[in-house]
């Protein structure tokens, strides 16, 4: 029973806090540009609109354009809820493993380039074969983060993880952790298409990566894809704020009221880092295509520099 409240809990929080981080990051830009913006919840607009209209399939594509959409919102959704938005209903057994949550996510990735390529559209595979260059090239930064977060916590079992960076109090005055946060931040930006890797804001052809890949999507498939890039941002910003930011203010809250206020701290938690995000895109600008492997590098230096800041004796 404990098990089953914890993945109802875990779907519904995803579900619901998803397009939340999208609308802050669009937020702060607007306010740093002068500008009012899109309302704070616009996002939620936009997927219900779609969610009504029916999707159009060109007779030149296979399966897989049709089948890609829920193939993205599944397993984007399946690693949001492998993320706790609260650890006070935690089954004994949760099975969530950090190296699980990569491999999802690159499940998702994977059919999203083979639906960019399936209509034969020149943008579609422009769009694709970048997404598939981008993600070789941050994915080495990830795992060897996830290895160093690992070494840190002896495990890489989620339950395990989140008592060890609990038990630290504040993970990020760790220097080896610090070093992985901001490789993380890295990955964040070129994982979830933002500047300065993608400008998520624009269609000029010679600079789009994601919208590129669904050009060819509209109504409820376009909704579901559109909600599974919200889910896989949620993840990971759900990943940094459970693993460097777990201190939960209302621990001694029993009950009801103690999981709903955990509940209140992880969205502000969520908030804090797209405030952070959006603050970054607002202060950057979109780098040459040829430029992202040097973001990239970046991102893997501070990965494994964090690695062997943790295994200098006497750090």
């Amino acid at each position: 029973m404990k098990t089953i409240l914890y993945w109802l809990l875990q779907v519904a929080a995803a579900l619901l806090l998803a397009p939340l981080p999208i609308g802050a990051i669009r937020k702060v830009k607007a306010l740093v540009q002068k500008r009012k913006g899109a309302p704070l919840l616009q996002l939620y607009r936009d997927l219900l609109k779609l969610l009504r209209k029916s999707a159009v399939v060109s007779d030149a594509t296979s399966w897989v354009l049709r089948a890609a959409p829920f193939v993205v919102f599944a397993t984007s959704l399946f690693a949001a809820a492998m993320m706790p938005a609260t650890v006070r209903v935690l089954p004994d057994a949760f099975p969530g493993d950090l190296i699980l949550f990569f491999f999802v996510l690159a499940l998702g990735r994977f059919f999203l380039v083979l639906s960019g390529m399936d209509a034969g559209s020149s943008f579609g595979g422009m769009g694709s074969a970048r997404e598939a260059m981008i993600s070789a090239l941050v994915e080495p930064a990830m795992l060897v983060g996830l290895f160093a977060v690992g070494l840190f916590a002896k495990t890489t079992s989620i339950p395990g993880v989140l008592s060890a960076m609990t038990a630290l109090g504040f993970p990020l005055l760790q220097p080896s952790l610090l070093l992985v946060f901001l490789a993380f931040v890295l990955v964040l930006l070129a994982e979830t298409s933002r500047i300065p890797v993608d400008d998520p804001a624009t269609h000029l052809e010679l600079t789009m990566v994601h919208e590129a890949m669904v050009l060819e999507d509209s109504g409820r498939h376009l909704a579901l894809l559109e909600y599974g890039a919200a889910l896989k941002q949620y993840a990971l910003l759900a990943l940094l704020a459970d693993v460097f930011l777990p201190y939960d203010p209302f621990a001694a809250v029993p009950g009801v009221p103690g999981v709903l206020l955990a509940l209140v701290a992880f969205a502000v938690k969520l908030l804090f880092l797209s405030l952070l995000v959006g603050a970054v895109e607002a202060a950057t600008v979109k780098l040459r295509f040829f430029s992202v492997p040097n973001l990239a590098a970046i991102a893997f230096i501070l990965s494994f520099l964090g690695v062997l800041q943790f295994l200098i004796p006497g750090r």
